[in-house]
């Protein structure tokens, strides 16, 4: 049995990862998100801190169970899901389903899929990331509080089978914000004073004698204190 189980996200990069690292590496895809929040409106406890609740998606079962199966007998598992945000919280969610022990477990990352690249992963791993798992449960608890609020509005007022999340209402909000500012303006006049004048060599030439004016008499009080004026 190989010593290292490395878990990656796409099957497609597992057999072209196995074979650069040898015969002591294992590598075995996750196939993406193993698991999400729960369905209905008590995934997310907004009275605990907005704490949620996650379940393992039926299609990932088995997959879980091979993982599940590779990892007891590893002596080392790399976790090598993609470098951001989603990335880091499907290790998060590997480390925590595969009941993984951080002594024996190791996150790497690389950009690409050379020989070069994936040995430097495995000589300079880290740790979990945890403010990248939490950015990423933050906009997926906040795209299920805000979707299952606003959706329904869609569904009536627009069309059915329309979703809204996190950067849809955010987009929303810019609108009727902006729709407020234009109901609530109260439009008023203000004055330029412009004048045709003649030099000494009595050729006219036009000139703004003024910026804004703020009414009607402060402009007419303006254009009597010019008249004479040379």
């Amino acid at each position: 049995m190989s010593k290292n189980l490395v878990i990656v996200e796409s099957p497609a990069k597992a057999k072209t990862i196995e074979k650069y690292l040898g015969s002591d590496y294992i590598v075995r895809s996750c196939y993406g998100h193993i698991r999400d929040l729960k369905k209905g409106n008590d995934a997310v406890d907004v009275r605990n801190n907005f704490a949620p609740t996650y379940m393992v998606s039926p299609d990932k079962k088995a997959v879980i169970k091979e993982l599940t199966a590779l990892a007891k007998k590893a002596e080392m598992i790399w976790l090598a899901s993609d470098e951001d945000r989603e990335g880091e919280a499907i290790s998060w969610h590997l480390y925590e389903v595969l009941g993984l022990k951080e002594s024996n477990t190791k996150r790497i990352v690389f950009n690409e899929i050379t020989e070069s690249a994936i040995k430097n992963a495995i000589a300079n791993p880290r740790t979990i990331d945890k403010n990248l798992v939490d950015a990423q449960q933050a906009r997926r608890i906040l795209d299920r509080l805000v979707g299952f609020e606003l959706s329904p509005v869609l569904w009536k007022k627009v069309r059915p089978s329309l979703s809204a999340g996190r950067v849809q209402s955010v987009a929303v909000r810019l609108i009727v914000d902006r729709e407020r500012e234009i109901n609530e303006f109260t439009s008023k006049s203000d004055y330029k004073i412009t004048a045709q004048l003649k030099n000494k060599d009595q050729k006219i030439l036009k000139t703004e004698l003024t910026s804004r004016l703020k009414d009607e008499i402060e402009a007419k009080n303006f254009i009597n204190n010019c008249m004479g004026a040379s």
